[in-house]
């Protein structure tokens, strides 16, 4: 073979070795994952370089991350905390200029109707980057009410259930902060600060005594009707005397039957021997039953007690005689079906 050849043919061998690189560089960086859905990388504190390319490799089924390894010798950067999309349609370079520019996804965080603070400190520990036991800590540290304008006993009123778009690494504060402006927008909208104020409530009164509407019935048409009975019962000084609040006195929101001890049992909550509000709402209330509250109806009711055909929705008497006879039919059909507590 003459010289002129030898040195043809290295170049044709270097020729095909470039395209055989540029083809696995592509084929690596450029590639289309092509996954049936978005899926999430979650990057903490803590998580390290070979977890993320872990889990990048657990959603893409990727055999190999040779192309994280020349983008990473040539974009060196530092993880930034966050929950980053992987589309369908995205490829190794796409996901890596993401995670390395810190463009994260949002999430779409549901604060739910809970009766405890604490269900809610769950909830945001499985969406956010926040821990169950220091969230619950914090909603039962008197200080950390204060700083954002509220009791430990009001502090549910602060959230409005809804869908919120927060990042995943949101920190306690900036949430909360976030819930504040929420609250502020919620309450200024539809007049609803205005309507309060006319009835000589304050917001969390409002919340408070929608927050026991939301106990007492599942009913949506009811609601507005149980509201202005309860909105009697205030202007006249009699007891509430609701069940719901008797339930979270004894700490016991499953109970199916109110007992004459129950009656008893002391707490501020206890609406049965304490005249008005309780200190507080007994659970994150509805916008349903908050608006309820404010159009409560106008009617002539003061009592009420659930239908003997236990369909959720109630009887509703303006005497005491007449809601004796509802009561007592009530019991009977209790006793029938041998519900005890």
């Amino acid at each position: 073979m003459t010289r002129t050849r030898i040195i043809f043919a290295g170049f044709g061998c270097l020729a095909l070795a470039a395209g055989i690189s540029a083809g696995i560089f592509y084929h690596t960086v450029f590639a289309t994952f092509n996954i049936d859905e978005t899926d999430y990388v979650y990057v903490r504190p803590s998580t390290t370089e070979i977890e993320i390319k872990s889990q990048l490799r657990d959603i893409c089924h990727l055999n190999s991350l040779l192309g994280w390894i020349i983008l990473s010798k040539a974009f060196p950067f530092t993880p930034h905390t966050g929950r980053y999309a992987v589309e369908p349609t995205d490829n190794l370079l796409s996901v890596y200029r993401r995670l390395r520019r810190g463009q994260q996804a949002p999430v779409r965080l549901t604060i739910p109707s809970v009766r405890r603070l604490s269900r809610l400190a769950g909830v945001l520990a499985h969406n956010l980057m926040l821990d169950s036991a220091e969230v619950a800590a914090a909603f039962a540290d008197s200080a950390v009410a204060a700083d954002y304008g509220y009791t430990l006993a009001t502090l549910p009123s602060l959230f409005i259930p809804n869908t919120y778009e927060v990042y995943w690494d949101v920190s306690f504060d900036i949430l909360m902060q976030r819930m504040r402006r929420e609250h502020d927008s919620f309450w200024q909208a539809d007049d609803r600060e205005q309507k309060a104020e006319t009835m000589g409530l304050t917001n969390e009164q409002v919340a408070t005594l929608a927050s026991i509407v939301d106990e007492e019935t599942n009913y949506g048409p009811e609601r507005s009707r149980i509201a202005g009975l309860y909105l009697n019962r205030l202007r006249l000084g009699m007891p509430l005397q609701a069940d719901p609040t008797v339930k979270f006195a004894v700490g016991n929101d499953s109970l199916r039957r109110i007992l004459n001890t129950h009656l008893h049992t002391p707490s501020p909550y206890n609406t049965y021997i304490n005249k008005g509000l309780p200190p507080g709402p007994i659970r994150i209330p509805t916008i349903a039953s908050i608006d309820a509250v404010l159009n409560a109806e106008n009617n002539e009711f003061l009592y009420f007690c659930a239908k003997e055909d236990f369909s959720g929705s109630h009887n509703f008497a303006r005497t005491y005689s007449e809601h004796l006879a509802n009561a007592r039919r009530y019991q009977l059909a209790l006793n029938q079906r041998g519900i005890r507590n």
